[in-house]
């Protein structure tokens, strides 16, 4: 007799789909592992996990410069990601609006900053600004174009968000007499932060990651003043091996952060 077809997709797996499992996990392990293996075999037969390369992390002004490095990223990123959630939720009413003089601009705009590579818009800042006479700091010009290019993906996802929330609750609340702006503010929006804290989370970590832009505006974040390192050391897997346990360890913040934010939905 076959099972149903939602047993088979949702269900819990047979005991012979769990041995399968378990044998493909193994299988992923080894074969992981091996790799890592490898990678290290080929980094000590290159020298670049000789002592001589990681003496100077022993160094407090290392860290410190490091640490500087860090704080510049955080900067820059933070004020990237309040720029994005702000003008994404502008761009998001925009798209929203039933007024066509409004919503089509919107949409214009959405479609250009999704559509631009960052990397394009910081060439922007950097150069074409200038030519006309507007100087931006390279704080600026590092984290406008961020904050611009992740705002479009943000409208969307809130966009998402505002979409899913059931039609019921936008009819209660109107129901009790609440204006527009009462219902999206107080009803919706609420609600569909909730569904959207995941995506959110992905593109503040995209975010941390496009800082690494820097290096275009001589900016000093995190892997600009690693390249420092690497430039007086010559310690290029040692330096980058640290920057990335640097980024995982903000990224892994970032990502605990917002589970504290987004409860489950009741």
């Amino acid at each position: 007799m076959s099972r149903p077809l939602e047993d088979i997709l949702f269900g819990a797996p047979s005991p012979r789909a769990q041995t399968a499992i378990r044998v493909a996990s193994v299988t992923a392990a080894a074969v992981l592992l091996l790799l890592a293996a490898g990678i290290v075999f080929r980094f000590h037969a290159a020298g670049q996990l000789d002592a001589r390369f990681w003496e100077f992390f022993a160094w407090p002004t290392t860290w410190a410069f490091l640490g500087r490095g860090l704080l510049g990223t955080l900067a820059s990123a933070a004020m990237a990601a309040v720029i994005a959630l702000a003008f994404g939720l502008v761009l998001m009413m925009g798209r929203l609006a039933r007024l066509r003089l409004v919503r089509w601009p919107s949409i214009a705009v959405i479609e250009f900053l999704r559509g631009t590579p960052t990397l394009l818009l910081i060439y922007v800042c950097f150069l074409v600004l200038p030519s006309v006479g507007i100087k931006l700091s390279t704080y600026w010009m590092l984290t406008l174009p961020i904050g611009l290019a992740t705002a479009a993906v943000v409208a969307e996802v809130y966009r998402a968000g505002v979409l899913a929330v059931p039609r019921g609750q936008t009819d209660a609340a109107r129901s009790l007499g609440l204006t527009e702006a009462q219902v999206f503010f107080l009803v919706v929006f609420p609600q569909a932060l909730r569904y959207i804290v995941p995506a959110l989370v992905a593109q503040l970590v995209i975010v941390v990651k496009d800082t690494t832009f820097g290096y275009v505006v001589t900016y000093g974040e995190l892997m600009q003043n690693a390249k420092v390192l690497i430039a007086n050391y010559h310690a290029l897997v040692p330096v980058y091996l640290v920057v990335a346990a640097l980024y995982c360890l903000v990224n892994y913040a970032i990502s605990r952060a917002s589970k504290r934010l987004g409860g489950p939905m009741h």
